[in-house]
């Protein structure tokens, strides 16, 4: 039988590659042992959806609401007040996705920093934690969160993929690291196989990332390449596998780093 506490802590399930058989989707990850949810918001209309879907299975799911670094161009006051209001939503337990991305630039760098800040302020003034991104950009990534991370209550640097400085810098701040199917590219993943047995256990969470970042070594993969949440207990037996550790061990330790920082 498998696991059946899973957390899957960011599904993008609002997305278009969804729309068709949704529903499956959710049962299939069900079935697997995935028992909770973390619906990701990406942009504020993506929030909205998240929150609202997450309302419709209580005790199974819940959402994040932000501005990804993508799509920092669109942050104004009117959408401060917009994001402001969904935080106080039943559903939304984080704020983001937010952080910084200079490896795209769909925003310029100094939009995405002024977004990022915005962000980190209201997760302070709410008292939820932060869901981060970041992609090329751990100076500036490192310093922003410095300057809030008093007034925070947790982060979390989701999709982390080995990166020394963002590593180092998230011990040293007292944030999580999500790991997703990356771990599972022996050619990508490398630097990220190589600290997975450093990551604190208690600083540890799980995610799909899904429809992206399908496992590379998964068996049968669908035709498509899609990603979904069933898939998380094949990243959950990869982590253990190099950590040395039982995925029973492991599952626990992350289910319950999850409760702690979504508040569950």
């Amino acid at each position: 039988m498998p696991n059946s506490n899973l957390v899957d802590i960011g599904v993008n399930l609002t997305h278009s590659r969804f729309s068709d058989d949704r529903s499956a989707v959710i049962e299939r990850a069900h079935t697997a042992g995935v028992s909770r949810l973390i619906l990701t918001g990406v942009t504020l209309a993506e929030s909205q959806s998240a929150a609202d879907l997450a309302s419709r299975y209580p005790g199974q799911m819940h959402s994040t609401a932000g501005l990804h670094p993508h799509h920092a161009s669109d942050w104004n006051d009117h959408n401060a007040e917009k994001l402001s209001a969904l935080l106080k939503h039943p559903c939304v337990s984080a704020v983001g996705e937010t952080g910084l991305d200079y490896h795209r630039d769909f925003s310029p760098r100094i939009s995405q920093q002024q977004a990022f800040k915005a962000q980190l302020a209201l997760a302070a003034k709410s008292g939820l934690p932060v869901f981060c991104h970041e992609r090329d950009a751990a100076d500036d990534f490192i310093a922003i969160i410095q300057q809030y991370r008093q007034s925070l209550t947790n982060a979390v640097v989701h999709c982390f993929t080995g990166d020394r400085r963002i590593f180092d810098a998230s011990l040293a701040l007292d944030l999580y690291l999500g790991v997703t199917g990356w771990i599972c590219d022996e050619r990508r993943g490398s630097a990220l196989r190589a600290v997975i047995a450093e990551i604190p256990l208690e600083r540890l969470m799980i995610e799909t990332d899904a429809p992206f970042l399908l496992p590379r070594d998964l068996p049968n993969p669908p035709s498509d390449r899609r990603n979904e949440p069933s898939y998380l207990p094949h990243i959950l037996a990869t982590i253990a596998s190099l950590r040395a550790e039982s995925i029973d061990t492991l599952a626990a330790a992350t289910q319950a780093n999850s409760a702690r920082f979504f508040r569950f």
